[in-house]
């Protein structure tokens, strides 16, 4: 299952990498950013420690378009740590983002579209106030796969995918995390399938003179369970541009799963909870 997912995802990409050489109706851009801050103190009367952290992100969009015939393809990675005196270093974010979207124009600015999106992580992740630490989480575990067919509102700069017909499917690849039933499987189930609708927005404007917002808003609600209770995952993303080199981000994110239980640290139960992310950072951006 595994390696026909990755197969399944990578294709079209390898297609496109070998064509985009001869066929000028592709547009690529690919950016990589590294943000680092390190903080050092000896004898501080002040108090604190010493810590350092980095982010490192990796950006990749290519689109075609010929004639009514549209295709638009997306890499978002990111990882990043942070380390604190003589604490091991923990990750402060850890991202796979991959999208591909067909269109077929249909009137105007609307398109019939089909979409796949993948989601997932590099490395574990882990609970740090357990004793020992305990794992939580790693690639696969969990993964999202998301395929959604509908139409797409589309303008420069602004892209409004509305699907009534969609599937989400879940993998907990892990054995000890699908046992007990992590990130909404059933116990002992390494897949979910979820039927429902699926609202994807996509916006990217420069909004001051070297400053560009970019966010990505994703909606689903389960057709066949809880259809109220819609599940959220937002990204927010400033980019200040200072020259060719430098750069300064800005980035929040914010998700919502009914199906993944957080607990409650005075209480001990576990249920559905608003996640939130924010990070700044300066640093090197190089244009690929």
């Amino acid at each position: 299952m595994k390696k026909l997912l990755i197969i399944l995802l990578l294709f079209p990409f390898v297609v496109f990498a070998q064509d985009a050489v001869k066929d000028t109706l592709w547009k690529t851009s690919a950016t990589a950013t590294l943000n680092f801050s390190q903080v050092t103190l000896t004898n501080w009367a002040a108090g604190g420690k010493s810590s350092m952290s980095g982010l490192f992100m990796v950006n990749y969009a290519a689109k075609y378009k010929k004639d009514k015939l549209s295709w638009d393809n997306s890499f978002d990675l990111r990882y990043g740590f942070i380390k604190e005196k003589e604490d091991d270093a923990r990750k402060s974010d850890d991202l796979i983002d991959i999208s591909s979207k067909l269109g077929i124009e249909a009137d105007g600015k609307w398109n019939y579209a089909g979409m796949l999106n993948f989601k997932s992580q590099f490395s574990p992740g882990y609970d740090y106030d357990a004793t020992p630490k305990k794992e939580i989480s790693k690639f696969m575990a969990p993964g999202y796969l998301t395929a959604a067919l509908g139409m797409d509102y589309k303008t420069d700069g602004l892209s409004v995918l509305l699907s009534p017909v969609s599937g989400k499917f879940t993998f907990v690849t892990d054995d000890s995390l699908s046992s007990v039933g992590a990130f909404g499987v059933d116990p002992g189930k390494k897949t979910r399938a979820e039927l429902g609708a699926t609202v994807k927005v996509d916006y990217v404007k420069e909004v001051l003179k070297n400053v560009t917002l970019d966010t990505e808003l994703s909606l689903f609600s389960n057709y066949l369970h809880n259809p109220q209770n819609i599940d959220v995952d937002w990204k927010v993303q400033f980019n200040l541009k200072v020259n060719d080199y430098l750069s300064a981000n800005l980035i929040t994110r914010m998700i919502y799963d009914d199906e993944v239980k957080i607990a409650d640290a005075s209480t001990g139960k576990s249920s559905p909870k608003l996640q939130f992310m924010e990070s700044f950072g300066v640093g090197l951006t190089f244009k690929l």
